[in-house]
């Protein structure tokens, strides 16, 4: 059981390379982005659980004899094996006073993290009064797998506070992570409480938290890369908001249209991606510049791609174009139509440079943060290796 405050952290995700070819059967490169999502649990003595979730200016509590009554109600058929039900959820809202449609960002967050505490304790025992701090650094509904980090981090609390897997931080050590085996029960956990929040996820961002550095996804099975680099990116949010089902219908219906034009597209991102995999596990065998050309004609040639199966957006060329400007490549990331797009930099790029590029950027409207990709999946922390910026928010909360 949880005898001391814990802090936890899992990263975002993006799309390297394969987005939309990947919904037609084509590989996919997701990584692990360096905007963290954080996580402070600390036992309490109150009879009460709450969360806090300063990011949306939320905070939550109920008695755990409530929760207990409801525990009872949900014991049966609550197993990370099965996917929550309908009967379940609706349990959940009535019980959470959620009335209006299943869309609000707290309303997701609240039935998310109900449905993880309750299905923990009723296969491991009822989690005892506990306060969570959940604070992220990544944007809300940019297609960079803030959710996922929210539900992998609330899945590796809640199992840590019931005993379910052990506690690895040990005093000399800043920075640690669970074995193997209990990161995949994390995993497990954390695709369920994806599944609350968007009814069929790929399973894809979740394992991207859970595990970190550069999966491989392709026809519904995901691979973990073995040795990767951490690569510095800018990524920037233009901010135009878009519909993903929009724009995959879109791209099929090009496919249709001109099938022997679009499927040679296609088969050219697939190869992107796999030669991209080649050169990333070559630079971890043996690290060197003479990669980075590579890796940047990749992304010119790629964002070329995206354009022509029609998920571009004037944003994204005005990211491209600024970026270019500076010697840099850049490449939409996700569903395109606006959003995020990434831009490689080389280890020795000049910061003056980078400040400039975001400048830049900034001018035309969009959010920038120079961050890395390839990163460690979630992670326990000692409170010396947090940022002041996260230790503020704990000690505030």
């Amino acid at each position: 059981m949880l005898a001391k405050p814990l802090t936890l952290s899992a990263p975002g995700k993006a799309i390297l390379h394969g987005e939309h070819a990947v919904v037609h059967g084509k590989a996919a490169l997701a990584v692990a982005l360096n905007l963290r999502t954080f996580l402070q649990i600390r036992p309490s003595n109150n009879g009460k659980v709450l969360i806090c979730l300063p990011n949306i200016g939320t905070s939550l509590n109920w008695e755990t004899v409530q929760l207990r009554t409801l525990l009872r109600a949900f014991s049966d058929g609550l197993d990370e094996s099965k996917s929550p039900s309908p009967e379940q959820m609706d349990a959940l809202k009535e019980f959470a006073g959620i009335t209006t449609g299943l869309s609000t960002t707290e309303s997701l967050a609240t039935l998310a993290f109900l449905y993880l505490y309750l299905s923990i304790s009723a296969k491991y025992g009822q989690i005892p009064s506990v306060e969570i701090v959940v604070w992220s650094e990544l944007p809300i509904g940019a297609g960079l797998g803030s959710s996922a980090a929210y539900s992998v981090c609330l899945a590796a609390a809640l199992l840590t506070a019931c005993g379910a897997i052990g506690c690895p931080l040990e005093e000399e050590k800043s920075v640690v992570r669970w074995p193997e085996e209990e990161l995949d029960l994390i995993n497990r956990w954390a695709f369920r409480g994806e599944q609350v929040i968007h009814g069929k996820p790929s399973g894809v961002d979740n394992s991207v938290a859970t595990w970190g550095g550069v999966l491989r996804f392709q026809s519904g099975k995901i691979t973990s890369l073995k040795r990767v680099p951490t690569l510095r990116i800018l990524l920037t949010n233009t901010k135009v908001s878009r519909s993903t089902k929009i724009l995959v219908a879109g791209v099929k219906d090009k496919i249709l249209k001109f099938p022997a034009i679009m499927n040679p597209v296609l088969a050219s991102i697939d190869a992107i991606s796999q030669e991209c995999e080649n050169v990333l596990e070559a630079m971890a065998e043996s690290p060197s510049q003479e990669y980075y050309p590579v890796l940047e004609e990749l992304f010119d040639i790629n964002q070329h791609h995206l354009n022509v199966v029609g998920v571009g957006h004037s944003s994204l060329d005005n990211v491209c174009r600024v970026t270019a400007t500076h010697g840099l490549h850049s490449k939409l990331t996700g569903a395109g139509g606006g959003g995020c797009a990434i831009t490689l930099l080389r280890p020795d790029t000049d910061p003056l440079m980078v400040e400039a590029v975001r400048q830049d950027l900034s001018a035309c409207g969009f959010e920038c943060w120079e961050t890395s990709i390839g990163v460690p999946g979630i992670c326990l922390h000692s409170l010396s290796s947090l940022k002041a910026e996260v230790l503020h928010v704990f000690n505030s909360a």
